[in-house]
């Protein structure tokens, strides 16, 4: 049913649609406890699944390809997004998980980063659901506001494509912004929106490890710096870059990772509390513009100081 949703609305990702489906069938009565072992199973190992093939989309050939400016760009975008929207979060008064889900979704992929970041975060299920909301939410707005920005910016047809790779949040959201301008915006964009896919596994062990330092010292037990589904993505990665993988197989992985994370948020969407999720909406849907405005706005800068891209 999500994915049909998704064909009839492009807009809503198939992952959004899940995960609101999911919801509604708890908070309907229509969840049966006999569901419970089989959404656990989705929200934690075909999440973490789904992560593993999402690394068959990126070769880090395309990625090297955009220059050393275009990629100190997308790390700088995306580092100022991650601790910036934290350090807003606070601010609002929002519990420290959300803010990270909501840092993570906007800095680095959308739901699918806020999805892999839950794998090693302290956070629940309402969080979450309140992270991709505001990805769906504000994503939405940037397909449709980032190309009325370029008419009146006057920025290139490539630059423009930097721009939206480096600053909506979700790859279907990307090309649709993209898509808008034109061809060539639409390839550079998917590049340099996937080059922030990469970013992903790095930002995971990190904060993996950040939290086996601290949390894991107190609770008793330390979780692994490195998580075993992040191997995976990386391992996946290399297998595309070094051209093991046929191209014939691309399109039925992508599809399989899309079903994968359709899976995973449904299992999550399932386990919201709608009544709990109301309790800091407001404050929520304020970090979720300041936090666009600041990705736009670094990235902004990064395109005008690179200039016209070569």
């Amino acid at each position: 049913m999500a994915l049909a949703i998704n064909w009839l609305v492009p807009a809503v990702s198939p992952l959004m649609a899940a995960l609101v489906l999911g919801a509604l069938m708890t908070n309907l009565g229509v969840r049966s406890p006999a569901m419970r072992p089989g959404l656990a199973f989705a929200t934690r190992q075909l999440l973490r699944l789904g992560i593993v093939v999402l690394g068959a989309q990126l070769a880090v050939p395309d990625v090297l390809a955009l220059g050393l400016p275009v990629l100190l760009l997308v790390v700088v975008t995306v580092t100022a997004t991650f601790f910036g929207t934290q350090w807003l979060g606070r601010r609002l008064g929002l519990g420290r998980e959300l803010s990270l889900l909501v840092a993570t979704g906007f800095s680095i992929c959308g739901a699918a980063a806020v999805a892999a970041m839950d794998g090693v975060a302290d956070s629940d299920e309402e969080d979450v659901m309140t992270a991709v909301a505001l990805i769906t939410l504000y994503g939405s707005l940037a397909i449709v506001a980032l190309p009325l920005a370029q008419g009146v910016l006057h920025l290139p047809v490539e630059t423009f494509g930097i721009w939206a790779g480096a600053s909506v949040h979700e790859v279907a959201q990307v090309v649709a912004a993209a898509q808008a301008v034109g061809a060539a915006a639409l390839t550079t964009a998917v590049v340099v929106k996937l080059t922030r896919v990469v970013l992903l596994a790095p930002l995971i062990a990190g904060v993996s490890l950040w939290r086996r330092r601290t949390a894991g010292a107190v609770e008793g037990r330390r979780p692994p710096i490195v998580p075993v589904f992040v191997v995976g993505f990386l391992a996946m990665v290399a297998l595309r870059s070094l051209d093991v993988l046929p191209a014939a197989v691309l399109p039925p992985l992508k599809t399989a990772e899309t079903l994968l994370f359709t899976a995973a948020l449904f299992g999550m969407g399932a386990a919201v509390r709608l009544r709990t999720l109301l309790r800091t909406g407001r404050r929520a849907v304020v970090l979720g513009a300041l936090s666009t405005v600041l990705i736009a706005l670094v990235a902004l800068a990064g395109v005008a100081f690179l200039g016209t891209p070569v």
